[in-house]
């Protein structure tokens, strides 16, 4: 959890898991993803569900967006506010009683634009 709340990378169970093992180095994998089963039920994190069906694990329980490059992977929060709209249409739509909804936009960080960018220009 302390790792966790002091990350805004959006980390995968194996690098938290890596994290934790060098202060406890007998802990299991296992041992780490039953862990964020947990803190997820409990509502200390939240899972997030990446486009590349990969689980990023996040302890900003505020409602919020995400952003993830589609070169490396990265997973980022956006500041913007939640559009309520969106679920009035989805439920009018739908007839489903929409409780919330989870979004995150796919692009390319600035890291990544760099090296994506320059090598189309390259003939």
């Amino acid at each position: 959890m302390s790792f966790l709340e002091k990350t805004t990378e959006h980390p995968t169970a194996v690098t938290i898991y890596e994290y934790i093992r060098q202060n406890i180095p007998g802990i299991s994998l296992g041992t780490v993803y039953r862990n964020l089963s947990f803190l997820v039920d409990a509502g200390k994190i939240i899972r997030i569900r990446v486009r590349d069906d990969t689980q990023r694990y996040d302890a900003f329980l505020h409602e919020h967006y995400h952003w993830q490059c589609r070169v490396c992977g990265k997973v980022g929060d956006l500041s913007m506010d939640i559009d309520p709209r969106l679920n009035d249409e989805a439920e009018r739509q739908s007839g489903f009683k929409i409780e919330r909804h989870e979004l995150y936009f796919i692009g390319i960080c600035n890291e990544c634009s760099e090296t994506v960018y320059a090598s189309e220009k390259s003939p």
